[in-house]
C-alpha cells in the first residue's frame, strides 16, 4: 500500500506526471459525465453527469493555463534535438524536426487564443484556436508517420538478426515495437478528437458526443501514463527520442 502511495506521489510531484494525471481525470470525467448526462429520465444521474462535464472543463482550462509556461522547455528540447544528427535514419530525423516545428508554433497560438478569451487582448480567439488545433493535428499525424516508420525499421532488424549491431536484444526490439504501436494508437485517438474540434464540414468535425471525446482522450491518456511508467523502468532504446506532448 505504502509503495503504491509513494508511486502516486512521485508522479504528482513532477510537472509532466501531474499533467498526465490531470489529463486522465479530465477525459475520464468527460467520458462518464457524457454518458450520465444522456439519461434525462434519471434526474440525479443526469445532474451528476453535468457536474462531471463542468469539472472536466475546469481541468482542461487548468492545463491550458499551465501550458503558458511550456514554451521554453519545448524550445530547449527543439534546440537540443536540432536537425536530429544523432538519428541513424533520415526519415525519422526529418519527421521529428517537422513535429518539433509544429509543437513549437502550437504554444504561442494557444496562448493568444487563451488571452483573447480571458479578455487580456482584444482580438477574435476563434482563428487562433483553429490554428492551435491544426498544429496539434499536424503534430499528431507526423507522430503517427514517425512511429509507423520506426516500426518498419524495427521489423527489418528483427528479420535480419537475433542481435542488432548496437547490442540491442530481440526482446528489447519487441518492447520498442510495442511502445511505438501504443504511440500510434494514442495519437490516432487524439487525432480523432482534433478533427472533431475543426470547423463543421471537415470530415467528422463537431459530430462526436461528449462521451466519445472523453473515451478517445481517456485511451490516449492511459497510454501516456503506461508509457511514462515503462519509460522509468526501461533502458534507453534504439531509434527513440523524447517526444513532446500537448
Amino acid at each position: 500500500m505504502q509503495q503504491a502511495v509513494d508511486s502516486v506521489v512521485s508522479v504528482l510531484e513532477s510537472y509532466r506526471g501531474r499533467d498526465k494525471v490531470i489529463r486522465t481525470l479530465c477525459y475520464g470525467s468527460q467520458l462518464v459525465g457524457g454518458i450520465l448526462s444522456q439519461k434525462p429520465e434519471e434526474e440525479e444521474s443526469s445532474q451528476f453527469g453535468r457536474s462531471l462535464l463542468l469539472f472536466s472543463g475546469q481541468l482542461s482550462h487548468c492545463r491550458t493555463v499551465l501550458r503558458l509556461f511550456d514554451d521554453l522547455s519545448m524550445l530547449a528540447y527543439s534546440f537540443s534535438y536540432g536537425l536530429g544528427a544523432e538519428e541513424e535514419d533520415a526519415g525519422v530525423r526529418w519527421i521529428s524536426v517537422l513535429t518539433n516545428v509544429a509543437d513549437q508554433l502550437y504554444y504561442p497560438c494557444e496562448h493568444i487564443a487563451w488571452a483573447a478569451d480571458a479578455e487580456l487582448i482584444r482580438i477574435n480567439s476563434n482563428k487562433w484556436w483553429l490554428f492551435s488545433v491544426m498544429l496539434w493535428g499536424a503534430s499528431l499525424l507526423l507522430g503517427i508517420l514517425r512511429s509507423v516508420h520506426i516500426l518498419l525499421l524495427l521489423k527489418k532488424k528483427l528479420k535480419r538478426c537475433e542481435m542488432d549491431r548496437s547490442g540491442m536484444s530481440r526482446t528489447q526490439l519487441q518492447r520498442q515495437m510495442r511502445r511505438e504501436l501504443l504511440s500510434v494508437i494514442s495519437s490516432m485517438a487524439d487525432l480523432g478528437n482534433a478533427i472533431h474540434w475543426m470547423p463543421p464540414g471537415f470530415l467528422w468535425a463537431g459530430r462526436f458526443p461528449s462521451w466519445l471525446v472523453g473515451l478517445l482522450g481517456s485511451i490516449s491518456s492511459v497510454i501516456g501514463l503506461i508509457q511514462m511508467n515503462s519509460g522509468r523502468q526501461s533502458d534507453s532504446v534504439l531509434l527513440s527520442s523524447s517526444h513532446h506532448e500537448e
